[in-house]
């Protein structure tokens, strides 16, 4: 329940029309930008909400109990705010955002309406409409594990337990053409069997990606050439001789954790579970009803 002054209260009932809006957003390397509708800038909590920033939200969605408070913001794509630049390499992913509702003429007086992160950011036309997502949206993600016939970790880390960084694993190496696209071409890396990288990970080394991961869609041998396809183009055109690091990928099959990773016992998924058409079997006469598995190793 929200607690509201009782003077800015009595202002929102008189009907004044001195209230606006303003947002503070917070990127997860702690830099934090302020945006007001007003027509003048506010300041207070030590940070100035700039005017004519662009910035407005729609009608936030409100509930009681455990559903998601959610709603949209349009804003101008700018240098001095939110550039294009930043959204393409991801600052405000999963930024932070407070709203609140403000009389302009006293800041002090204020209440806050919405207080949550960034979600999908899109961006056209030199303006961004991103996605607002309440605090709730976090109970929203799956706990406990999932009975799957694969598995569900991810390729190294501590409960799946293999190494990435040994050698039979990794390789580092350099783009051979420079691309605009989600191709990379690389040397044909002979001590690799081809498709060793597929579902893996590219992580750029050197030029303007450096620092930047992206999921491998596919790994083929074409022409002598290693050809890494990835699921999302870099965030900038790739130069030739950028250095970038391949991570071998994992299907999440028993076959391959135990005969790529050689790491059967940290496999978590069930591969023996029967499948859906379990369901609707029938005795058949003449088959086997002894009760074992209807799987044979």
């Amino acid at each position: 329940m929200r607690r509201i002054d009782p003077e800015f209260q009595a202002r929102l009932e008189s009907g004044a029309t001195t209230i606006c809006r303003c947002w503070r957003v917070v990127r997860r390397d702690g830099e934090a930008f302020g945006f007001t509708d007003h027509d003048g800038d506010l300041v207070f909590d030590g940070l100035t909400f700039r005017a004519g920033s662009g910035l407005d939200a729609s009608a936030l969605q409100a509930g009681t109990g455990l559903s998601v408070d959610n709603g949209q913001a349009l804003g101008a794509l700018t240098a001095a705010s939110v550039s294009e630049d930043d959204i393409r390499t991801g600052k405000f992913d999963r930024a932070e955002v407070r709203q609140w509702l403000v009389d302009w003429t006293r800041p002090d007086l204020r209440v806050l309406l919405f207080r949550g992160e960034f979600g999908e950011i899109r961006r056209s036309d030199g303006a961004f409409e991103v996605e607002l997502r309440g605090l709730a949206e976090s109970l929203n993600a799956p706990v406990g594990r999932t009975i799957l016939r694969s598995c569900d970790r991810i390729l190294g880390d501590g409960k799946c337990g293999v190494d990435t960084t040994r050698p039979e694993f990794t390789v580092e190496t350099d783009a051979l053409e420079g691309c605009a696209g989600s191709l990379v071409l690389v040397a044909s890396l002979p001590e690799f069997a081809e498709g060793w990288f597929q579902h893996g990970s590219l992580t750029w080394l050197g030029g303007a990606n450096a620092g930047e991961r992206v999921s491998i869609k596919a790994d083929r041998l074409v022409n002598g050439q290693r050809r890494i396809d990835l699921w999302r183009e870099p965030s900038w055109p790739v130069a030739a001789g950028d250095g970038l690091r391949l991570v071998a990928g994992c299907d999440k099959l028993a076959g391959t954790c135990r005969e790529k990773f050689a790491n059967m016992l940290n496999f978590r998924g069930f591969p023996h579970i029967p499948g859906e058409d379990w369901v609707t079997a029938y005795p058949k006469d003449g088959a086997n009803h002894d009760g074992r598995s209807l799987r044979r190793s």
